[in-house]
């Protein structure tokens, strides 16, 4: 274990923790070697966009034993290849060691105004659906948007509660600018069903989602007329009778959906129920107060949306 604690956290902070889990936990090998404490591992971890909960990062640490075979020279050499500076090779030895100082983590309220290279580079790694996600494409009855639309798939992502399978992850752009602010990911499983997982975090963990939509179909294939919904799914039924269609994510930004220019008729699907509704309304209004020809599209069935309709799902 190394003498120098604070130069070993100094390397670890330097680091990305929103890396793959592998290398989540190399990294925490390392730094266990390098003498860094649990409570920085934990305050570490905390600042990645994956980060699936203290209990799982503690139960991580703990695992962490001598005979790993990786030792501090991992975590040194990890932290030069970000571009860390070894600072303690320049500090004197009769000076005295400064006061440890916070990690970083994002403050609460605060989020990314565009996507995170890194997760960029993700997005662009990835294949339009196939497999098992294009088998639960097929088994909700959705259309399947055209392989430049910004829906895309993960045969094995990982859920913060630990689940691994398939995914998909769609590309959140802001349509004012179509600059990529966020992913959106589903996961299901090998059979094309959702997985049971507590509490699934959709959207990635410190990026916005205001302003954002997803481009089921392209924004170049958009000419005077844009079909909207909330969840993928329910737009993507929406594209069995109408296209182009996008997906605005969820009842908030559907209801702040602004009025985009060149378009002239708007086709809004709305869930129903209170919520669905009135962002339905509070968005047809504002297009059609611009002059555009605005409809709403909806269900009978209270608690419904286009989906559930289509599949025979009963509520209440």
């Amino acid at each position: 274990m190394t003498g120098d604690p604070l130069r070993a956290r100094s390397a670890l902070i330097a680091l990305d923790a929103s890396c793959d889990r592998e290398t989540w936990v190399l990294i925490g090998m390392a730094a266990k070697a390098a003498g860094v404490d649990e409570q920085d591992w934990l305050d570490w971890s905390e600042t990645g966009a994956n980060f699936g909960g203290k209990r799982d990062a503690r139960a991580v640490w703990k695992s962490i034993n001598a005979d790993g075979g990786i030792t501090d020279a991992t975590l040194f050499h990890l932290a030069r290849a970000a571009g860390w500076t070894d600072a303690s090779r320049e500090r004197q030895h009769d000076e005295p060691v400064a006061a440890r100082a916070p990690i970083a983590k994002p403050l609460e309220g605060t989020m990314r105004d565009t996507l995170a290279l890194r997760w960029l580079d993700y997005w662009n790694r990835l294949e339009p659906p196939h497999g098992a996600c294009l088998d639960y494409l097929h088994a909700r009855q959705c259309a399947i948007p055209p392989r430049d639309g910004d829906l895309r798939c993960d045969p094995a992502a990982r859920h913060p509660t630990g689940y691994t399978g398939p995914c998909l992850v769609a590309l959140v752009s802001d349509y004012c600018t179509f600059e990529p602010i966020s992913l959106h990911r589903t996961w299901i499983c090998a059979d094309g069903t959702k997985p049971k997982v507590e509490k699934p975090r959709r959207l990635l963990k410190g990026h916005r989602k205001s302003g954002g939509a997803i481009f089921l179909w392209p924004n170049e294939s958009v000419d005077i007329a844009l079909g909207v919904g909330e969840g993928i799914e329910t737009s993507l039924t929406l594209a069995r009778y109408f296209r182009p269609v996008w997906s605005l994510i969820d009842a908030g930004n559907l209801r702040r959906f602004e009025v985009l220019h060149g378009i002239s008729s708007l086709t809004v699907c709305a869930d129903n129920d209170p919520t669905g509704l009135r962002a339905a309304e509070a968005c047809a209004t504002r297009w059609s107060d611009s002059g555009c020809e605005t409809r709403i599209v909806c269900v009978r069935e209270r608690g419904a949306d286009i989906n559930d309709f289509l599949q025979g799902v009963r509520h209440g």
